[in-house]
């Protein structure tokens, strides 16, 4: 998978709960935080976006996979893969370390909405070129190597 943003975060006394392990709704803070400043990043900043052109980018669906607990004083590193780009969505998968160690991965599907109706919309071309450019591309289909063929030995009847 290409990875298109990487941003880092450190993991406050204020994220954790009493033992010092991350608690998951800072975990959800800091990946909102995240996703505004990957579009800030190509071009879209939110504050932007809502108050000039009045649109934003709710999320739809979020899907969480929490493999090790991280915890305060820990240096968290977000990369984000943009999967698919829809008329008016866009699915991303954002994997999360500490060093080298994965600690919880998500996929999240953001829509184009109107603000001010709170309706789907079709993203802008520009947005949408954007999106698209920074996609991961398709895997080609990989199809099983047969063994060759060897050819029988003919018996003579």
């Amino acid at each position: 998978m290409t990875v298109c943003f990487t941003t880092d975060r450190m993991l406050h006394f204020g994220d954790c709960d009493i033992s010092g392990t991350a608690y998951y709704p800072a975990y959800m803070n800091m990946l909102n935080g995240v996703v505004e400043e990957f579009w800030a990043h190509i071009g879209w900043p939110w504050h932007e976006i809502i108050w000039k052109e009045r649109w934003g980018t709710p999320t739809v669906h979020l899907s969480c996979d929490f493999s090790k607990p991280s915890f305060f004083g820990d240096r968290l590193t977000f990369r984000l893969t943009i999967l698919k780009v829809g008329k008016s969505s866009v699915r991303l998968k954002h994997t999360i370390h500490c060093g080298e160690e994965h600690r919880w991965s998500v996929e999240q599907v953001l829509a184009a909405s109107w603000l001010d109706s709170h309706t789907s919309m079709p993203w802008p071309e520009d947005v949408k070129a954007k999106l698209e450019s920074l996609m991961t591309p398709e895997p080609p289909e990989r199809r099983p190597v047969a063994a060759p063929q060897t050819q029988a030995p003919q018996t003579q009847g």
